[in-house]
């Protein structure tokens, strides 16, 4: 035996030795090393055994919601766009404008909403002149008021402008039911002017009659206007030439219709009718209709039309026209336009002039 493994045996002779001396270490011992081991590979095999990780999401953020377009207000008289809702229901004031020839060129008739025009005497027509959003700075000549153009007026719930009246027109308008600014109560909203002479030469303006109507509470128009719709010169226009016949040739009106504004230029008395501040008159809608006229003693000889029940009507829009069949219920309601199936005809947004001729009147185009 050599050396090494003399030594071998010594040392394992040794520990025999040891272990049976120290029996309870040793198997202490033992325990130990067999965790620490055992451990050791438990935790190794829960490492290599571990799922493999998820691989990280790419979340992507939602879609930004679209932004909602702003609301759009159309003024209940005109049908046109206005700023605000408030605009929509604002005051409509109603302005009863001159005529005759002493009276031309008118000022604030170009700049306004709705007109109503029809024989106030004499063969002598009159203008009643609507206003909401427009606020022309000069109104006049302003005139007095017939029984007629109340008719047409009381279904727009406006304040009404004007110098005195036909005694039925008076009796009716000062009834406590309608905001009457008749200017013989309330002269300092309007004034005469020093270039044409009396009874053609009363003005006024929105900046006093507005104040007016503020000191009076009149704030806002309650009233069912027309059916307006957006529309377009139409492709093929129908009738870009009309004539109207209301009473004689320096009364007569007629329209030369143009496609490039969707306009109709209107003329009277054989030249433009324009005004003295804004030029050429120019409606979007010119509605023609037959109402039954005659003479009657009131205070004095007045005409009188009929503006309650129905008769023809003529629509002329976008270059085209239309028979239809005007209608009014009641004093109060909105006078209406159907066709022949008796369905609503709206008009397009804009100025409209409605002309009342009498039977013997009438309208032509080419």
């Amino acid at each position: 035996m050599n050396e090494n493994q003399q030594e071998k045996k010594s040392l394992a002779s040794k520990l025999t030795t040891w272990v049976r001396h120290h029996k309870k270490l040793a198997i202490l011992f033992g325990v130990l090393t067999v965790l620490i081991v055992g451990g050791g590979v438990t935790a190794g095999l829960m490492f290599f055994n571990q799922p493999a990780a998820a691989p990280t999401q790419q979340v992507t953020p939602p879609a930004p919601e679209p932004i909602p377009e702003p609301p759009k207000y159309y003024s209940n008289l005109t049908g046109e766009l206005v700023e605000s809702e408030s605009a929509s229901d604002a005051l409509v004031t109603a302005i009863m404008i001159e005529n005759s020839p002493d009276a031309r060129p008118q000022s604030g008739l170009k700049d306004s909403g709705v007109v109503f025009e029809a024989i106030a005497e004499g063969g002598i027509t009159r203008f009643l002149v609507l206003y909401q959003t427009e606020k022309p700075e000069l109104i006049g000549p302003v005139r007095s008021l017939r029984m007629y153009y109340v008719d047409w007026l009381a279904a727009f719930n406006p304040s009404v402008a004007h110098i005195g009246g036909s005694a039925k027109a008076l009796q009716e308008i000062r009834n406590g039911e309608y905001r009457d600014i008749d200017q013989f109560f309330n002269p300092g909203a309007y004034w005469r002017t020093t270039d044409r002479y009396a009874p053609h030469n009363v003005y006024t303006s929105f900046e006093r009659l507005d104040a007016l109507n503020k000191a009076k509470g009149y704030k806002e128009s309650d009233f069912t206007g027309f059916t307006r719709f957006d529309s377009e010169p139409a492709e093929e226009p129908t009738a870009t030439k009309i004539s109207v016949s209301i009473s004689s040739p320096t009364y007569n009106s007629a329209y030369t219709y143009d496609a490039k504004t969707n306009l109709y230029n209107r003329s009277q008395g054989g030249g433009p009718h324009l005004d003295r501040e804004a030029g050429q008159i120019a409606p979007r809608v010119v509605i023609v209709m037959k109402t039954p006229m005659e003479r009657v003693f009131e205070d004095g000889y007045r005409e009188q039309i009929k503006t309650i029940g129905s008769g023809e009507a003529h629509i002329f829009q976008d270059g085209t026209v239309q028979k239809v069949t005007w209608q009014k219920k009641s004093r109060t309601s909105q006078i209406t336009f159907t066709d022949k199936d008796g369905d609503d005809v709206p008009l397009a947004r804009g100025q409209t002039w409605i002309t009342a001729v009498p039977t013997t009147g009438g309208v032509s185009w080419q």
